[in-house]
């Protein structure tokens, strides 16, 4: 059993945005032009950690709780995007460079993965999340 673990995941990945044009992001600078040296970067937990499978058991269970509430699963746009957003500040550990407002930590997370003008962002990090490949040693950053 011993040699199965040289293939386990990491627990975290760190992934720098992209902004809707595929284009890196970066935190701006004093000049207020974006600074190479500031990525806006996401660390999120990734599927091998216990984070990630108390975020997906709590997604199930309020998917279970609306269809028992409401007899159907079918989600509005405003379920649908704060389910989301409630699971991905769930599984991330932390931002570096990104900022709204004065917010910190869940409600940073909150605000960036509910605003519907970055939506790009979300989907970056389903896609991030849904490969296991992005959680192995051998991975690159992304």
């Amino acid at each position: 059993m011993s040699n199965l673990k040289k293939y386990a995941l990491i627990p975290t990945a760190v992934h720098q945005l992209r902004d809707g044009n595929d284009e890196l992001m970066f935190a701006d600078g004093a000049d207020g032009k974006p600074d190479p040296t500031k990525p806006m970067n996401v660390h999120v937990f990734g599927p091998g950690t216990k984070v990630y499978a108390k975020a997906k058991a709590a997604q199930a269970n309020r998917n279970m709780d609306r269809y028992k509430k409401k007899g159907k699963s079918d989600l509005s746009a405003e379920d649908q995007t704060k389910d989301t957003a409630d699971f991905l500040a769930a599984v991330t550990d932390r931002f570096e460079n990104i900022e709204v407002d004065e917010l910190t930590d869940k409600a940073l997370f909150m605000a960036v993965y509910s605003d519907l003008e970055v939506c790009f962002i979300p989907a970056q990090l389903d896609k991030l999340l849904s490969d296991t490949a992005n959680f192995t040693k051998a991975s690159p950053t992304a």
